[in-house]
């Protein structure tokens, strides 16, 4: 009988040096690093530089890559244009993945041959870096559009974050405010073989370009049991609405089975060990936005699904009310996800180039029987080419 992973869970289905789960102290290391000491003392620019190439980068390297980077930060007309287009109320990872497939078009015009559609490894250093560097203006103009206000143009004296949020508030952001946020995007660049990596991997493998692994990768992490976690988060918090109600709430969602979203993870097994990190965060924002009743309801609910079911948070329990507090629409959250997540993605699509097999596993196939249509004469000639061996790799 055929042992099938159902999800290939406990499948190893290749090797990569970008990031691991280190079993031992249950910690996230990208390139060998805990995350958690890069979140501590590192800029994102400096981590998506790691992610990209094995090392963090020395001063030059990192004031040569700001440089790069705070050149292609602006939102380019034809992918404005091409988001005006959509209805207001479209989903903002539809707006996401419409322009990076907007930008990918412009980028790409004019290679009509099709093995060349791939790049070079320095080609798709570059694709990434300018899709690291426009994100933030695409993200920030879907919350900004659906609250009818006008575009606001980045700004080349702000690093990342600072700017991040600049270009979707229109104010210049408190030190606390940039910390959180920064953190977090560290804290979700990267995850080894989640789903939307791994479908960006499959997309690569055969040999089409970044920008086609992207948006496949940003259409995976919608789905609420990847990366919608987070907006599922705000969604209960909204609904339990106080300390006060998390028991009744509580008693109400598990006797009608509901899966209670920002709790559990497929890889950690003892918590999820970012976790910590982002609720430090979480904990200064409270602090900043004088928010007691958040924190008041987060631990409620922590304390309360823990005790009665073992499960611990994951990251995206935290991330919820953080980036609420900071002014994001809960709409926006996953979005978020994509400008952090598209480092850890481009640096697998060009691992996965460096060293590529067509990603092609097979199926136990349960259906009926081979059956034959009643009075079927077969071509003789279409059999003798069936019996041929298998040219194709599809």
């Amino acid at each position: 009988m055929t042992d099938i992973k159902k999800g290939l869970g406990g499948v190893v289905a290749d090797e990569t040096a970008i990031s691991k789960v280190n079993p031992e102290t249950n910690s996230l290391l990208y390139r060998g690093y805990p995350v958690q000491e890069l979140a501590a003392t590192q800029p994102f620019e400096a981590v998506a530089y790691l992610l990209w190439h094995g090392e963090l980068p020395t001063d030059e390297q990192l004031a040569e890559f700001r440089a790069t980077e705070r050149a292609n930060r602006s939102l380019p007309a034809e992918v404005k244009e091409a988001i005006d287009r959509l209805p207001l109320d479209s989903h903002p990872m539809d707006e996401v993945r419409t322009a990076v497939s907007v930008i990918g078009a412009i980028e790409t015009a004019g290679i009509t041959n099709v093995l060349d559609a791939a790049g070079t490894p320095s080609e798709n250093l570059e694709r990434s870096l300018k899709l690291f560097a426009v994100l933030p203006a695409i993200v920030s103009y879907g919350q900004r559009r659906r609250r009818g206000q006008e575009i606001v143009e980045s700004r080349d004296d702000l690093d990342y974050a600072a700017n991040f949020l600049w270009v979707t508030f229109g104010e210049e952001p408190d030190a606390v405010v940039v910390d959180a946020f920064n953190r977090s995007m560290i804290l979700y660049a990267e995850h080894s073989f989640n789903a939307s990596t791994f479908t960006a991997r499959v997309i690569t493998s055969t040999l089409s370009d970044i920008y086609s692994a992207v948006v496949g990768a940003i259409g995976a992490l919608k789905g609420p049991l990847h990366g919608g976690a987070n907006e599922a988060v705000m969604h209960i918090f909204d609904e339990i609405g106080t300390a006060s109600e998390v028991s009744a709430w509580l008693d109400t969602a598990l006797a009608e089975k509901r899966k209670i979203m920002g709790f559990g993870h497929r890889v950690y097994k003892r918590g999820d060990s970012r976790v910590p990190t982002m609720k430090a965060a979480l904990d200064t924002l409270v602090e900043h936005y004088d928010r007691p009743d958040v924190a008041e309801l987060y631990e409620t609910l922590e304390d309360e699904f823990v005790s009665r079911k073992g499960i611990y948070p994951n990251l995206d329990y935290p991330s919820g009310p953080a980036y609420n507090l900071i002014g994001y629409d809960t709409l926006t959250f996953t979005p978020l996800f994509i400008a952090a997540r598209v480092t850890g993605w481009t640096a697998h699509i060009i691992e996965q180039q460096a060293s590529n097999a067509l990603i092609r596993p097979l199926s136990a196939y349960n259906g009926v029987d081979e059956r034959h249509i009643e009075g079927y004469v077969p071509d003789t000639a279409a059999v003798e080419v069936q019996e041929r061996p298998e040219e194709a790799a599809g």
